[in-house]
């Protein structure tokens, strides 16, 4: 380790969930530098769907309540969507039963219901939720923490060790299967292809009988269509047989997308874990690292909450 501590607390990992912590603890006056491997515009949270929803993340009352919280935060950054990317939307969730969500979230969105057979032909529920443009909202989140004092570098981080700072908060991903090393950490890769938006103005999420997944998302005048769940795959190139697959499943949905001209294809490895991980770690030296990685496809979901709490776990004891 290097002798001397620069930084009161350097958080490694600029994505969605590094930037967020990052940002709760500058504005709660921490001095706090950010590293992260890639630019924030080329992170793994660059490439989410982000639509607010616990999607595959566990511990299930943990995620919750953090997405709950950070519910409360997206509610009000919709109010300037234009520049924090936070827009409140509705859509349906399918295959799903009204009474499998209003046990935790009927308070927090009234306006739930049982999908109408026009709005989807198979049993669903209709929300209005957050949709996040991540091509707006990182660098908006950058530019918050920057605001309150911190900086963000570009560093490649192989030893927690040699980080700098009385406290480490590691929210490196999927890179902690290797940096801790932490081998319950494993890819989920997803999928998408950005076209053209037709006219579609609600989102959808599907699920064939035979599992495949189905989304869309519109993001003004971009649509992202997916997706996949391909657990255990490493690959980061688009496939184009499951390109094909994904528009097709879209436009049985909604037939207009079938022509949508094609913008880009994306790929994302979800870092995918059996529960999150955040942990407060004393190293033998004093040193405080607080592992926070784990969040699978929800970490733009669950991201405000689980920012105050690895927060607190931070601060001095």
């Amino acid at each position: 380790m290097e002798s001397e501590q620069s930084d009161d607390v350097i958080v490694v990992g600029g994505g969605v969930v590094g930037l967020t912590t990052a940002v709760v603890l500058a504005e709660r006056g921490r001095r706090v530098r950010v590293w992260t491997r890639d630019p924030v515009e080329r992170t793994t949270s660059a490439v989410a769907g982000a639509l607010w929803w616990p999607y595959h993340i566990k511990p299930v009352v943990s995620a919750r309540t953090w997405a709950l919280r950070s519910l409360d935060v997206y509610e009000e950054l919709a109010k300037n969507s234009e520049e924090t990317g936070v827009r409140l939307v509705e859509g349906v969730l399918g295959e799903t039963e009204l009474d499998e969500v209003t046990g935790w979230a009927a308070a927090r969105l009234p306006g739930l219901r049982a999908s109408e057979k026009a709005e989807y032909t198979g049993s669903g529920v209709w929300a209005r939720l957050p949709l996040i443009d991540m091509a707006v909202h990182l660098p908006w989140l950058r530019r918050r923490f920057t605001a309150a004092g911190g900086i963000v570098e570009e560093r490649t981080v192989s030893d927690l060790d040699r980080v700098p700072a009385s406290v480490v908060v590691n929210c490196t991903g999927l890179g902690a299967r290797s940096l801790v090393p932490d081998p319950a950490v494993r890819p989920v890769r997803g999928q998408l292809v950005v076209v053209e938006n037709p006219g579609v103005r609600t989102w959808l999420v599907s699920t064939t009988a035979d599992g495949a997944l189905a989304y869309l998302f519109p993001h003004r005048d971009r649509l992202l269509l997916g997706g996949t769940a391909q657990d255990g795959d490493w690959s980061t190139e688009p496939d184009p047989a499951v390109a094909e697959a994904i528009v097709r499943r879209c436009a049985a949905l909604r037939p207009e997308v079938a022509d949508a001209r094609v913008l880009e294809h994306r790929v994302g490895l979800r870092p995918a874990r059996d529960a999150v991980r955040l942990e407060r770690e004393v190293r033998p030296d004093g040193r405080v690292v607080v592992h926070h990685y784990g969040h699978g496809g929800a970490g733009v979901t669950v991201a405000w909450g689980c920012a105050e709490e690895a927060a607190g776990l931070a601060a001095p004891s």
